[in-house]
């Protein structure tokens, strides 16, 4: 990782990766923010959270845009085109992680309307495992840290682990209660909107780790949700 004689072409690199960061940055609020409107049933709040995945879209575009400038005026090879596809790659993830912090937040205007359940202390775990996930990877992106990135490509097992338990405390409700199916059945996908953002920051970690050494992940990736197989006693 050296720099180049062009200085505009380190800029635009550069550039790239701030784009990146600032992409990460938004999704982190986004996903705090979205759990927050949850728990107060804040519509406005909720409504805002959407109004900003169009933000992140906007981002993923100019991400888009450098990257083919680079690769159409530059020819990077080596290190420098991995910086390229990796960045096309990661922001593509982020915005799907936009995409699932704002059905959070249109999940919480509809739960609104309903009558209020009470909330699993389990959905704001997961909120905060997947978030700082994101923050955490991020982090390894920018500073080129595989064994940070690695270590969140591990905590994914921790997500599951959760959402698994969550998964059975909302059908256990639901059977007590049918007048719950409906607000549980919300706060199903709400859990495996957070849970899926998860995964996506294990993608990127994959990414951060190919960025820097050239190679996939050897391991086989952790997964733990069992939800698809899972009964209610």
């Amino acid at each position: 990782m050296t720099d180049h004689i062009v200085k505009s072409y380190d800029e635009e690199l550069n550039r790239m990766t701030g784009v990146i960061a600032q992409m990460g940055g938004l999704v982190e609020q986004q996903i705090s923010a979205s759990v927050a409107a949850l728990v107060r049933r804040d519509t406005e709040r909720a409504a805002e959270i959407v109004a900003i995945d169009r933000r992140i879209d906007m981002l993923e575009d100019e991400v888009e845009q450098l990257a083919l400038r680079l690769l159409a005026l530059r020819n990077p090879v080596a290190f420098d085109l991995r910086r390229v596809t990796t960045a096309l790659k990661i922001a593509s993830d982020l915005e799907r992680m936009g995409d699932y912090a704002a059905n959070v937040a249109k999940r919480t205007i509809t739960l609104s309307k309903l009558e209020p359940i009470r909330l699993s202390l389990q959905v704001p775990r997961i909120a905060e495992l997947v978030q700082g996930m994101v923050k955490d990877v991020l982090d390894a992106y920018v500073d080129r840290d595989v064994e940070k990135a690695l270590s969140v490509w591990g905590r994914d097992e921790d997500v599951d682990a959760v959402y698994n338990s969550l998964f059975r405390e909302l059908l256990t409700y639901m059977m007590e209660d049918p007048r719950h199916i409906t607000p549980c059945t919300h706060m199903l996908f709400i859990a495996k909107n957070l849970e899926r953002i998860g995964d996506h920051a294990t993608n990127v970690a994959e990414q951060v780790n190919f960025l820097v050494r050239g190679k996939t992940v050897e391991e086989e990736r952790p997964k733990g949700d069992m939800t698809a197989f899972s009964a209610v006693q």
